[in-house]
């Protein structure tokens, strides 16, 4: 028993420190308009891999350029659609500037888009689907960036960077290109005639994380069959951020349909409320954010801006909560 004992002492010690890489979690920080408060265009998150990959999610107009002290190091720009609070036709000129219901966003974007403008200075990828990687690859050549950088994933396909697996998953939305993005006489024209240039559709996303953590990102969409035959029965998300704002995206009682019968997660993070839906941190009575979380049964994360989540394999969140 003697000889046989530090053999046993050893493996503990051992399984003891192999203890931490295992339960590394995946780190998510909302960059919304006002520090600690979920507010009424907020939309950007950073996703954070535990081998250090970071992914810049809708940069929309709460990130205050690529000079934001907030974004630290991006790999990767992801953007849904083309719409400007998503991809970022202006922004903050600075965190907490303006009111949580009336941001001031008055710094211009166009024609680059926030997006662009974050992928150039820090020499991320900005992986798409649909029609917008060479649209954003012509952006990246024509400011001096790389057209290589903007990289296509369709529906079914898949990138890798770093630990963590990307694929871009179907939305049932709108995606037009506005002539304010487009140089020259064509987007004075299109302005001009109430049109937008065709990007096709618009996606989600499905994030799968080196710990195995599988994140559905909605972008902006309805109802559809793909949240349950795709994200949960294939890719298996047990976390979820999703649009609850209505009349543009799912309402608050139709999100709650889809995370607990459709991709069924075992927590959810709502997004795109188009309203000022916190105060101090707690939910404003009376709101669609409010609803969505007293309807929906899983426990629900409200992205208070600044303010970092951190979820296990299981998608149960272990700090921050």
């Amino acid at each position: 028993m003697k000889k046989i004992l530090p053999m046993v002492v050893v493996m503990g010690l051992s399984g003891l420190h192999a203890q931490p890489a295992a339960a590394a979690g995946v780190k998510i920080t909302p960059l919304g308009s006002h520090d600690g408060e979920f507010c009424v265009l907020d939309r950007a998150m950073v996703l954070e891999d535990p081998d250090g990959t970071r992914l810049l999610y809708d940069p929309g107009r709460t990130v205050a350029g690529p000079d934001d002290p907030r974004l630290g190091n991006i790999d990767v720009v992801l953007v849904t659609h083309m719409h400007g609070d998503h991809v970022g036709d202006r922004h903050l000129a600075k965190v907490n500037g303006g009111a949580c219901g009336k941001p001031d966003f008055s710094v211009s974007a166009t024609p680059e888009t926030n997006a662009v403008k974050i992928a150039l200075a820090k020499r991320a990828r900005i992986i798409t689907g649909s029609e917008m990687p060479r649209f954003f690859a012509g952006k990246l050549k024509a400011r001096g960036g790389d057209p290589k950088a903007s990289q296509l994933v369709r529906f079914g396909a898949s990138a890798k960077v770093g630990g963590v697996d990307i694929t871009t998953v179907p939305a049932v939305h709108s995606n037009g290109i506005s002539g304010s993005f487009i140089d020259g006489e064509l987007g004075k024209q299109l302005n001009a005639a109430g049109l937008t240039a065709y990007a096709g559709p618009p996606t989600g996303y499905v994030l799968t994380f080196s710990n195995g953590l599988a994140v559905y990102l909605s972008g902006d969409t309805g109802i559809t069959a793909e949240q349950d035959t795709v994200v949960r029965k294939h890719y298996g998300a047990k976390l979820a951020v999703i649009n609850i704002g209505d009349t543009f995206t799912t309402g608050p009682k139709q999100a709650a349909f889809v995370i607990d019968e459709l991709v069924q997660p075992n927590a959810v993070i709502p997004s795109h409320a188009n309203e000022r839906a916190t105060e101090g941190g707690r939910a404003i009575p009376g709101t669609r954010t409010e609803l969505f979380t007293k309807t929906v049964k899983v426990p629900v994360h409200l992205p208070l801006s600044g303010r970092t989540l951190e979820f296990n394999a299981d998608g149960k969140c272990v700090s921050g909560c």
